[in-house]
């Protein structure tokens, strides 16, 4: 996804305090579908459908709903030494998957996706949310397309989020692949590591809370101009434990299965 394809959209509080709702996504031309998982009305001649298995391995950040595309080696999600897409920077600081939507709409390239439809938080579910720490996402899309790419917020950071961009999809039916996803910083926010200056189920999914609720706007005094890199982790500098909010790489699992 170019980093020119989505013009800014305005943060908003996207995440409520049990979770995210999931949008309605089209793209190549097929009509909207508002369901967890969002695919065509009906498999084309030639199309392969993948099952995706998202499992946060983390003892202390929930993850925003994660978003699975399925496309060409043309479309970049996010790379390691560059300015973060306004779709990254959005999910990074916001959870907003708005931007990703619109992106996905865009481009021809991206001929499958899906979203879950709640947060991932830690196995141990240390804020007793009743979330999962895994979902099962299904994506169905042309052959043509050999390529898969993850994206989904750490959510009690500033802009930390994780993903795999651009790995290989497994070719034959019942052929699976595992691959472990790291920790990025989007370069886009300052780590203040304060409840002031991050959404507030940073708080309510962990179960750790502060006398800042959170906030659902950006701050242009805290704003950065970097680049993606790996996340430094949290430093325990404000309101943000690394004992309870901290991790180790890798910080989530991904199992890719061909399934038709």
């Amino acid at each position: 996804m170019s980093r020119n394809s989505i013009s800014p959209v305005r943060r908003r509080q996207f995440l409520q305090a049990a979770g995210v709702t999931a949008g309605t996504l089209a793209f190549g031309g097929v009509g909207s579908v508002a369901a967890r998982e969002y695919q065509s009305e009906g498999k084309q001649q030639g199309s392969a459908t993948y099952r995706v298995t998202v499992a946060n391995l983390t003892r202390g950040q929930a993850f925003t709903p994660p978003a699975v595309a399925v496309h060409r080696p043309s479309v970049e999600v996010f790379s390691v030494g560059e300015p973060a897409s306004e779709a990254v920077k959005e999910i990074a600081e916001n959870g907003n998957l708005d931007p990703l939507g619109m992106a996905i709409e865009s481009s021809r390239d991206i001929v499958g996706a899906a979203i879950g439809d709640a947060p991932l938080v830690p196995a141990t579910d240390p804020g007793d949310t009743g979330q999962p720490y895994t979902t099962t996402l299904t994506v169905t899309a042309d052959r043509s397309a050999k390529y898969l790419s993850f994206i989904s917020m750490l959510i009690a950071t500033n802009d930390g989020f994780t993903g795999l961009d651009t790995v290989r999809l497994p070719a034959a039916v019942n052929e699976s692949k595992s691959l472990y996803a790291a920790s990025f910083d989007a370069g886009t926010e300052m780590n203040t590591e304060s409840f002031a200056d991050l959404v507030p189920p940073a708080q309510s999914l962990i179960g750790v809370t502060g006398d800042a609720e959170g906030t659902g706007t950006s701050d242009p005094a805290i704003a950065e101009d970097g680049v993606v890199m790996p996340h430094a982790g949290i430093t325990g500098g404000s309101d943000l434990r690394p004992d309870v909010h901290g991790w180790t790489d890798p910080v989530a699992l991904v199992h890719v299965e061909r399934v038709e």
